[in-house]
């Protein structure tokens, strides 16, 4: 793997690397004072056509740009320190001036780790290759049908409506008056009437009741109050056929034949 060239300079009062160069300058460790700025430029622009000279593209244009940003701080460095400073009323903090520098020297180095991290990212034809020749297939459609936006919302709703149209009834489910309900209601209401009352009577008091509800829990009722009569809490009478059906409690009949002996 070949590495990159390092510009190595020489002048009077510094020889070495140009970064080095930088280094010490900004540290203050070098009189930049006695460095040649015009032959730190000959050795730069040499170095650079030697490179084309050996190589065409031989040196990568970040390495060229680095260096050349780096000689521009020294040169401006050097101006700051020839040119005489203007006597104006309020001069320049020092503190701030070099905090200032010390910002665009970090916004450097910033600019060199980027590049740093871009050349070591895969490159399209050192790290990665692009595929070769394209497939020779080519895919024609015969089906005829062009669908469109509508069309597949349409065909959307109607997989949806036959989906739907394919699931099995499910009755709602009902709340029904059960015989033991109905038990506990004439048991209840038996105790308040002292003589005879039509089946309907102990029916639940719900006027919501559908149809439905309501000819089950005359069912209800009906059944329970043939059960009691069994057991003897109650008694039971229908006049005539299909006629109304009385109920009173069995207490009211042994109280009517206690009266009628006395």
């Amino acid at each position: 793997m070949m590495t990159d060239p390092v510009l190595h300079l020489r002048l009077d009062g510094y020889e070495g690397p140009l970064d080095l160069l930088l280094d010490l300058a900004r540290s203050q460790k070098l009189d930049i004072a006695n460095i040649s700025i015009v032959s730190l430029v000959d050795q730069y622009l040499a170095v650079i056509d030697q490179a084309h000279r050996d190589k065409v593209g031989g040196m990568r244009l970040e390495l060229q740009a680095e260096w050349l940003v780096m000689a521009a701080w020294l040169a401006w460095l050097k101006s700051r320190l020839l040119l005489p400073k203007e006597e104006t009323a309020e001069q320049e903090d020092p503190e701030a001036l070099a905090a200032r520098l010390t910002d665009r020297l970090a916004e450097l180095e910033a600019m060199r780790a980027g590049a740093a991290w871009l050349q070591a990212r895969p490159q399209l034809g050192r790290d990665v290759f692009a595929r070769g020749a394209p497939e020779s297939l080519t895919v024609e459609d015969r089906s005829g049908i062009r669908a469109d936006l509508a069309s597949l919302c349409q065909a959307y709703a109607a997989a949806r409506r036959r989906a739907l149209a394919q699931r099995p009834y499910r009755p709602k489910p009902r709340k029904l008056f059960t015989v033991q309900e109905a038990i506990q209601r004439l048991t209840q209401v038996l105790g308040e009437l002292p003589s005879w009352a039509v089946l309907q009577r102990f029916m639940p008091d719900d006027a919501a009741l559908d149809p439905v509800e309501r000819r089950a829990a005359l069912a209800s009722t009906l059944i329970a109050g043939l059960e009691m009569a069994r057991g003897g809490a109650l008694e039971l009478r229908q006049d005539r056929a299909f006629g109304p059906i009385l109920l009173r409690r069995a207490e009211a009949v042994e109280g009517q034949r206690d009266v009628r002996a006395a």
